[in-house]
């Protein structure tokens, strides 16, 4: 009789089988390398040669001719670009600060370990979320232009929804990936929940928070530097203006104020962080 419980032992593989594993994986590796790169050749073939008008680029030295004209500075045009610059950078900085003020109830709704109904102010703070890092910059910049005319106002409020989204779902993930020790240990002398939020949780996600707010001020600079395109003030709306001017070496100027601008707003976001986290 076999005993039971005692099971076959399992056959080792062999050099041959081993080898004939690695060759299989081989040849998959190679067909999926042939499928990405005919995906590759085919995406370029359609949304490049295909959608191209060769015969208006027109040669290299033409092309060449069409570049040189930005070549330049318009030194007439720097000392009005203070004002514009000043204004995008108070976009930025408002539009971020507004941005957070309203997505203080979708932190709190978004948090899963913290939202009050979860049926329904955890779906609803997430659609906002997502609804808010869906559209462009530009599409809300349009909507608010449309909403409240031409200016910073409308920058401002593109920024803020812009804005909304990102800080709040990283804040919500952070409070969801909190240590509740702290939370069950002021719950057990009896807090309440603000004492809870206060105490508990706030002091674990502070330097989270502090943290995404510098890091999409900063991203907030560059947003409103392009923001003008469409009316919303700032350097971009000088930029459309030089452009629809011809004026090539005015459009090289705004180009480098704009670039200034995110620099020194990467160094202060830099000693920001240094500071505060």
């Amino acid at each position: 009789m076999e005993r039971r419980g005692i099971q076959d032992p399992v056959t080792p593989l062999t050099v041959d089988d081993i080898v004939r594993i690695r060759q299989g994986r081989n040849r998959a590796r190679f067909v999926f390398f042939l499928i990405t790169l005919a995906l590759v050749v085919w995406s370029i073939q359609v949304t490049v040669v295909d959608d191209t008008d060769w015969e208006r680029i027109g040669s290299v030295s033409q092309i060449m001719a069409d570049v040189s004209r930005f070549i330049g500075i318009d030194f007439k045009l720097i000392p009005n670009l203070l004002g514009p610059a000043l204004e995008t950078f108070m976009i930025a900085t408002m539009g971020t600060l507004l941005g957070l003020i309203i997505c203080i109830p979708a932190i709190w709704f978004g948090a899963l370990n913290v939202t009050p109904v979860k049926l329904i102010t955890y779906p609803l703070a997430r659609i906002m979320m997502t609804l808010s890092r869906s559209v462009h910059e530009i599409v809300w910049a349009l909507i608010f232009v449309s909403a409240v005319g031409l200016g910073a106002l409308a920058g401002v409020l593109a920024i803020a929804a812009r804005s909304l989204g990102f800080i709040a779902k990283i804040s919500a993930e952070a409070i969801e990936n909190i240590d509740p020790k702290p939370v069950e240990a002021i719950r057990a002398v009896g807090g309440n929940n603000l004492q809870v939020m206060l105490f508990a949780i706030l002091p674990q996600v502070m330097p989270v928070i502090v943290g995404v707010v510098i890091f999409e001020w900063e991203i907030n600079i560059r947003r409103s530097a392009v923001l003008g395109l469409v009316g919303a003030g700032g350097l971009g709306l000088v930029f459309f203006r030089q452009m629809n001017t011809f004026n090539f070496p005015g459009v090289t100027t705004v180009i480098l104020a704009i670039l200034v601008l995110i620099v020194l707003g990467e160094v202060a976001s830099y000693y920001s962080r240094k500071a505060l986290i």
